[in-house]
């Protein structure tokens, strides 16, 4: 017997593809820092923890959290598809797909536009141009505020799909 977890599966191979994305954003700042030697990005940005610089960090940890979020959700659909032998119907596909493109799609938009804003904010772009940080630039980031805000209005449109999939999927009779 065959027993296979569909969006189980789609939702860990896409919490493996953004575990590998936050691994490159990760390997790209320590490279950063291996070029620029003269100065410590890490140690400028925790020391501007005030300024735009913090939305690196909330940025970074709210996609971390994403990720483990989209990890959990697998473990969800997993349960449903397996061990309650609940299917997916044709018709709430749809809503599992509004909720795997949100998920991916709006919470990686938010979190990275949160760190690029951040990295703009503070200065730290500037070094990638001129070499030099540059200073700190707080109307830079009213211009991240609707993307972030639409980025986060996607996840929570997916995030509210797959909920209503789920429990449809859920509280129909068991296919056996």
């Amino acid at each position: 017997m065959d027993v296979k977890s569909t969006w189980g599966n789609r939702f860990i191979i896409s919490a493996i593809a953004q575990g590998g994305i936050v691994t490159i954003l990760a390997m790209g700042m320590v490279g950063a820092q291996a070029v620029f030697t003269k100065i410590n990005i890490i140690q400028f940005l925790s020391l501007s923890f005030e300024g735009p610089a913090k939305w690196v960090f909330l940025g970074l940890m709210f996609y971390l959290i994403l990720i483990v979020a989209i990890a959990v959700t697998a473990i969800f659909y997993i349960h449903l598809e397996i061990n309650l032998k609940k299917r997916i119907s044709s018709k709430t596909k749809i809503l599992a797909w509004i909720h795997l493109i949100g998920m991916n799609v709006g919470g990686t938009g938010g979190t990275l536009s949160m760190v690029f804003a951040g990295l703009s904010g503070s200065g730290i772009i500037d070094l990638f141009t001129t070499g030099q940080i540059g200073k700190q630039n707080l109307t830079i980031m009213d211009s991240f505020v609707e993307p972030i805000g639409l980025f986060i209005g996607i996840l929570a449109i997916g995030v509210l799909c797959g909920g209503l999939a789920y429990t449809v999927a859920y509280l129909r009779k068991t296919e056996d």
